[in-house]
């Protein structure tokens, strides 16, 4: 009988286990409402999360928000939210629920209800959490610690977005994501949305990229076409609060 319990109670921990979070999702449903009318994306991977939302007629840019999260009894700590700076720095413990039988979640923060779908747990050379820590300016690199100001990059399920912020003053300065491939040295991404232009939508962009001593080497031309060296680091390892 003993052996009867224990099986199925392994079996429900391997497949809880084998659900995770990371990778990326999108909101399919709030508050019994499924959402028709604009894109929300949500990449989890290392410990960080990240949303950006869009609408879906005008490619207007919507929100942003994310942060360090803990899987096991959830919680989320936001470093940014353009739709409510004063939760940055606070700790919050959204019920999240893996629904059965499916490749969606339910998150309950009391005042929303969300159903959010997997789109991929894809993984690939630069899929992590990364912090810019150098750029190379007149032909030398110019390394700098992070710290309450930063960039981060967040890459996983096939999906990017960065975030310039200032977590101590709650300041955002802008954020863009979509789709990437990563792939023989060739680092490509295809622009979803774009908070200073949406006009931006639709390109892509491509680059090169190396590892090096678990550091991304990113070069290629900016969305302005000024030709640019980028350093970056893995989150975890490279910043200081």
């Amino acid at each position: 009988m003993k052996k009867l319990i224990i099986l199925p109670l392994l079996i429900l921990c391997f497949s809880i286990k084998a659900q995770g979070l990371e990778g990326s999702w999108k909101l399919v449903e709030e508050n019994g409402k499924e959402i028709t009318d604009k894109d929300v994306v949500r990449i989890y991977q290392d410990g960080y999360f990240a949303e950006g939302a869009k609408s879906s007629k005008t490619n207007e840019f919507l929100w942003t928000l994310g942060g360090e999260y803990s899987e096991g009894d959830y919680q989320e700590m936001p470093d940014f939210n353009t739709k409510n700076s004063e939760v940055v720095g606070h700790t919050f413990n959204p019920k999240l629920t893996f629904l059965d039988g499916s490749n969606k979640i339910e998150i309950d923060n009391v005042t929303e209800v969300q159903v959010w779908e997997k789109i991929s747990s894809e993984e690939n050379d630069l899929s992590g959490n990364w912090v810019i820590t150098g750029r190379m300016r007149d032909g030398d690199i110019n390394r700098r610690t992070p710290g309450d100001r930063r960039t981060v990059k967040i890459l996983g399920g096939g999906r990017f977005q960065w975030i310039a912020f200032n977590s101590a003053t709650k300041e955002f300065s802008g954020t863009g994501g979509g789709t990437y491939s990563a792939e023989d040295g060739k680092y490509i991404e295809n622009i979803e949305f774009f908070s200073r232009d949406s006009g931006r939508v639709g390109a892509s962009l491509d680059f090169q990229y190396e590892v090096k001593d678990g550091e991304w080497h990113h070069q290629g031309k900016s969305s302005k076409g000024d030709p640019i060296y980028e350093i970056w680091s893995p989150y975890s390892k490279a910043y200081t609060k």
